[in-house]
């Protein structure tokens, strides 16, 4: 089976959405499939285009068995919602314009959304190769920036909605990673029979317990080897409540526990601010790293955080950064609603309302003063995602839709 993945994100961009696709890649190349991928030249979330890459119009690249077609467009930083929306529509062109002589003939396209506009290109691929198509669906567009008050304008939002359903309504198959997300698109009048459920996951091989400390990145964290190190790592968006966690850290600022923040994003400035005028000392805010790096900054936490904003529609998001936590053996707090918080809950880790900084600091400071009670929690949460999270059992599942 040839298939075309399109996508606006793709490594070595950081994030999750980059995890996912290029591991679905190599885990479909492994199963005798041939991959394809068509994205844009690198430049999530700081708008910058290595110099590998820069002044290119299209690059062609071989990766773990499966090819990477890229095209040029519009790089912006991942803040701003009129610039981003023009880098999402340079895309949409010329994936088209520039990609589709170089793309062969494949039998499905898989597009994955954020953001909707490659849905466009993607549709237009398919017919143009008469190829299946398949949406992927990660975020719920525009939904979720109504919610936030991103998006105000009545007409636009109903532009916007009109041009999700009919994507959803022009696809063979819309795939989702959660129960929440299908409940949403269903309930908006598209069949339940072509909508398929199938979760984020993750690579156990990658992510795994650490067997010894790793005194070196402990430092580089900001953390010595007496104190509780709490990590979030992922990208800092509005979506995040990251500044909650910051006034976390301002309540614990005299108890031997750090916090670090690794990563890019829109929020990221507003979680600055923050640091600067609570005059933290106890928080080490630091870039973001290559998908590679993340095993071992995981490793070298004692408590990972999963927090989201409190906002109602995020009881349909599962952050994909939690199985990584839970099959690295971490003690995970989650600040989180509906079917993220009913996972954690499930796999052991402890959950608390999203944004309550008091339940935030209590479950920090209790497992800070508990090794024993991280350990248990740890060895719950790695036998749980082996036994329902596993990405290469998943990829597998999402092959035979596929097929």
């Amino acid at each position: 089976m040839r298939i075309l993945i399109v996508s606006h994100y793709f490594p070595p961009e950081i994030g999750a959405p980059q995890t996912r696709l290029s591991e679905l890649a190599r885990f479909w190349v492994e199963s005798g499939e041939e991959v394809t991928v068509l994205t844009g030249m690198p430049n999530h979330p700081t708008g910058i285009v290595p110099p590998a890459y820069k002044g290119k119009v299209r690059v062609r690249e071989s990766v773990d068995g499966y090819r990477v077609v890229r095209t040029w467009l519009y790089a912006t930083p991942n803040e701003g919602f009129v610039k981003k929306t023009l880098g999402h529509l340079s895309f949409m062109a010329t994936s088209v314009l520039l990609g589709t002589g170089l793309v062969g003939k494949p039998d499905v396209v898989v597009v994955s959304s954020p953001t909707f506009f490659s849905i466009g290109s993607a549709w237009l691929l398919s017919r143009i190769k008469r190829a299946r198509l398949v949406v992927e669906v990660r975020d719920l567009w525009p939904a979720i920036f109504v919610e936030l008050g991103v998006l105000t304008n009545r007409r636009l939002i109903r532009l916007l909605e009109s041009f999700e359903l009919r994507a959803y309504r022009a696809a063979d198959e819309v795939v989702v990673v959660s129960e929440g997300f299908k409940d949403h698109i269903t309930h908006r009048g598209i069949p339940s029979a072509k909508v398929h459920t199938i979760p984020n996951g993750v690579d156990l091989d990658r992510f795994a317990p650490a067997e010894t400390v790793m005194p070196d990145a402990r430092r580089h964290l900001g953390a010595g080897p007496e104190d509780t190190l709490v990590l979030y790592i992922g990208a800092h968006g509005i979506s995040h409540g990251l500044t909650a966690i910051a006034d976390a850290a301002h309540v614990l600022r005299d108890e031997p526990i750090k916090f670090a923040f690794v990563g890019e994003g829109a929020a990221k400035r507003e979680l600055e601010a923050r640091v600067s005028e609570l005059n933290l000392t106890n928080v080490s805010l630091l870039a973001g790293v290559p998908s590679a790096d993340v095993p071992g900054i995981v490793a070298s936490a004692d408590i990972c955080l999963v927090p989201l904003r409190d906002v109602p529609l995020f009881s349909t998001f599962i952050p994909s950064k939690l199985f990584e936590f839970l099959a690295a053996g971490k003690a995970v707090v989650g600040a989180v609603r509906g079917e993220p918080a009913r996972i954690l809950a499930e796999a052991g880790a402890y959950v608390v309302e999203p944004e309550n900084v008091p339940a935030i600091v209590e479950a920090i400071r209790h497992l800070a003063a508990d090794p024993d009670e991280r350990g248990r929690m740890g060895e719950r949460g790695r036998e749980f995602v082996e036994s329902r999270f596993s990405r290469a059992t998943l990829a597998d599942t999402y092959r035979q839709l596929l097929r």
